[in-house]
């Protein structure tokens, strides 16, 4: 059953590649420009080559003793950059892993590498008990995807998307539609459920995008910066299924991802990537805690006060980034320097419009560990065929 799916999905000019890939259609990838072959799972495939051919395709269940396990993993591509430059991190099974960098930093070539659908140029990694390379079919048949652009027609609604993926994966005719029904109240899309997607929402899109990555009851899922471009209502409702996921199913989940907040909120453990390489990895609040100390942002009434109050605060700490019309420091006696802050202040005559104390977040963490500020940093998505 599931193989004549297949079949018939690779004679057809309109189905997606990764339609057909996470479906069970396995491809032998090339990449433009490249050699190597790799097989695909999910998601949209931008700059590749694919010949579908179908691998076998496993009904599991969720929860799984194997994590996600990566050491030395490099990808380096012809004429072109070192994008992931010999990185080792481990997700233990049931935890959300937030991956964060900027775009161009080695996030989703990561990503495709852990999923299959990219070949290392060096290095290991195993998957849900299984490795990459070795052993494609049976990690393809763990995980699910959704990558950064969403696989779906535009002329089927979401009901038969379900429907289609459902047949594909193998479930059992009479499972297929009490799945599909479930999955798409999972993710608040009943009500639209029988309009074409074409119709739906980005936000809408990237929850159907997700409820057909959960079809076969993957135990780990892969999500790729999955809230870029979402209103914040979408944002928050996608945050909660996966939370829920990871922690009533069991499910180890993969997240990449340029929002501070989302990691924060969401991530178990968070590995920072920068040109390649991971420069950070921790529980969130390890990470913060390494920068330790509180600032303290001090905005003048009189602009042309601000050297006079960057003289005072020099005996409390160094200076560190701030914003526009403002001094900051990096207090050396953390909080409880506070007072003395505002005594010698008075003390020397300056009237102040804003002081305000500032606990260490990811963005100072990533700011000291990079140089640079996270969010809105870069610009474009990643690719496979670049430094993604």
């Amino acid at each position: 059953m599931a193989a004549r799916g297949c079949a018939e999905l690779a004679q057809s000019r309109d189905t997606p590649v990764a339609s057909r890939a996470r479906a069970g259609c396995f491809s032998g990838l090339t990449p433009r420009g490249g050699g190597g072959r790799a097989a695909s799972c999910g998601g949209s495939i931008s700059g590749f080559q694919a010949a579908i051919r179908c691998g076998p395709l496993t009904y599991g269940l969720v929860q799984d003793e194997h994590g996600i396990e990566v050491e030395g993993l490099v990808r380096e591509f012809r004429k072109g950059p070192r994008a992931v430059d010999g990185i080792d991190l481990t997700v233990e099974p049931g935890d959300i892993y937030g991956f964060l960098g900027p775009n161009g930093a080695g996030k989703s070539t990561t990503v495709l590498m852990l999923t299959t659908l990219l070949p290392p140029t060096a290095g290991t990694a195993r998957v849900a008990g299984h490795d990459v390379v070795r052993e494609g079919p049976q990690v393809r048949a763990k995980i699910g995807a959704a990558l950064q652009e969403a696989a779906l027609d535009p002329v089927l609604t979401g009901r038969e998307h379900m429907r289609l993926q459902t047949a594909l994966h193998g479930i059992p005719r009479a499972k297929r539609r009490r799945r599909g029904d479930e999955l798409l109240e999972r993710v608040g899309l009943v009500e639209a459920a029988d309009r074409k997607v074409g119709g739906y929402s980005g936000g809408m899109k990237r929850r159907l995008d997700l409820a057909l990555a959960l079809v076969h009851h993957p135990t780990t899922l892969f999500l790729d910066e999955p809230t870029v471009g979402l209103d914040p209502q979408s944002r928050t409702a996608l945050w909660e299924e996966v939370a829920r996921l990871a922690g009533e199913e069991g499910v180890t989940v993969f997240l990449t991802t340029q929002y501070l907040e989302e990691a924060d909120v969401l991530a178990d453990r968070i590995g920072i990537i920068d040109h390649g390489r991971i420069v950070a990895e921790g529980t969130p609040g390890a990470l913060k805690a390494e920068i330790g100390r509180p600032s303290v942002e001090v905005v003048p009434c009189a602009v042309d006060k601000q050297e006079a109050v960057r003289a005072v605060l020099a005996d409390f700490g160094d200076a560190v980034p701030s914003s526009a019309g403002a001094v900051a420091i990096r207090l050396d006696g953390g909080g409880g320097d506070l007072p003395a802050v505002v005594r010698a202040l008075d003390g020397a005559g300056l009237k102040v419009e804003r002081l305000q104390l500032h606990e260490p977040t990811l963005d100072d963490v990533f700011l000291t560990k990079t140089g640079r500020s996270l969010e809105g940093d870069g610009a474009g998505p990643e690719t496979a065929d670049g430094a993604g």
